[in-house]
């Protein structure tokens, strides 16, 4: 599985738990009539939401997300796509985490409320990832996509030949820059240089 599209299933799954655990919140607070705690739900998924947006506003890779491509494998030929496999693998935890705190919300409902704040702010701080590494990809004409390892061990990349991204000449002219960058871009010895991650 492609390292961005997994990414962007990330953040897409944790939107949805977020989505879970606010509803089963509600109605746990609703059921026992109580008023009190669903304002501080909803106040305290707004500094989630706000603290989220904050921690993603930089189009760049976070650090853990940069040693990661900086430690990825490199191998000439495509790995196997294995994305329900890799996905159950990396996120087992989101699900455990989604299902244990949803499971008391008629009982603690403050439980569920927590949570998807938490889950809230983790899909927004990860939103400019996925095009982060598309970024990264297409300087580096790179691709990198997820390891299948064990659920247990950290998540391990791997770095196989891509092509680079060559930005469009306006009103047809290209200058020398222009026209050496392009010659790289297509070469393929260029192209197994190591890549160097965003910071």
């Amino acid at each position: 599985m492609r390292f961005p599209d997994f990414l962007r299933t990330c953040v897409l799954l944790f939107a949805g738990a977020a989505t879970a655990l606010a509803a089963v919140a509600i109605a746990g607070a609703a059921a026992k009539d109580d008023r009190t705690l669903l304002y501080v739900a909803l106040a305290w998924w707004g500094v989630a939401a706000v603290g989220g947006l904050w921690l993603g506003r930089r189009p760049e890779v976070t650090q853990g997300i940069g040693r990661a491509l900086a430690g990825a494998r490199t191998q000439s030929a495509l790995p196997e796509l294995e994305p329900g496999a890799i996905l159950f693998n990396r996120l087992w935890a989101l699900a455990l985490f989604t299902v244990g705190s949803g499971a008391v919300a008629f009982l603690v409902p403050q439980v569920p409320g927590i949570a998807a704040g938490y889950v809230i702010a983790a899909a927004l701080a990860w939103r400019k990832q996925s095009a982060a590494v598309d970024a990264i990809e297409g300087r580096d004409g790179v691709r990198f996509y997820v390891e299948h390892t064990s659920p247990f061990k950290p998540t391990r990349l791997i770095r196989t030949p891509g092509f680079r991204r060559v930005e469009p000449v306006s009103h047809g002219r290209a200058s020398a820059d222009d026209r050496a960058r392009a010659t790289r871009a297509c070469s393929p010895r260029d192209r197994d240089r190591p890549t160097h991650a965003a910071r």
